[in-house]
């Protein structure tokens, strides 16, 4: 159940971004239809040239967000984990954690869980290990407690 949760805040947390991404992208296309050529050709062309880098980098974040989609929606182990891997939650000492995407944080049952991106620094560190296992993160020692 406690999965369920978790993946579904990373669910909703991907989909609200996207939608707002794409609300975005129809403002700036709408932005760049209504560009009208003034008297001041440098200024229109000046315009027009910053919309269009705003829609090369929303195009961007807009496949970096379906790339987490679809790392959220990867086939993930259903038997218990001997290791932490994608889709693990991590319960340490310090904190608790969902190896999922990167879309910060939930409370669930008055705990906070960390969602976090297996290549995160964090992240990176803890894949592999093993209860009772412990990794150095910025200059604490993380002991890990149990693997959901």
């Amino acid at each position: 159940m406690l999965h369920l949760e978790l993946f579904n805040h990373c669910q909703n947390e991907l989909a609200n971004k996207l939608e707002l991404l794409e609300f975005r992208k129809r403002e700036l296309h709408q932005a760049l239809s209504s560009e009208h050529k003034s008297s001041a050709g440098d200024k229109h062309e000046t315009g027009r040239a910053m919309i269009q880098l705003d829609r090369e980098k929303l195009g961007e974040q807009i496949k970096k967000t379906e790339k987490q989609q679809q790392v959220l929606f990867s086939p993930q182990k259903t038997e218990r984990p001997s290791s932490i891997s994608l889709g693990s939650v991590v319960l340490t000492n310090q904190a608790n954690y969902y190896i999922s995407v990167a879309v910060g944080s939930c409370i669930i049952a008055s705990k906070t869980y960390y969602c976090i991106s297996a290549q995160s620094p964090i992240g990176s560190l803890l894949l592999g290990k093993k209860v009772g296992d412990s990794i150095q993160f910025n200059r604490q020692l993380i002991s890990i407690k149990k693997i959901i």
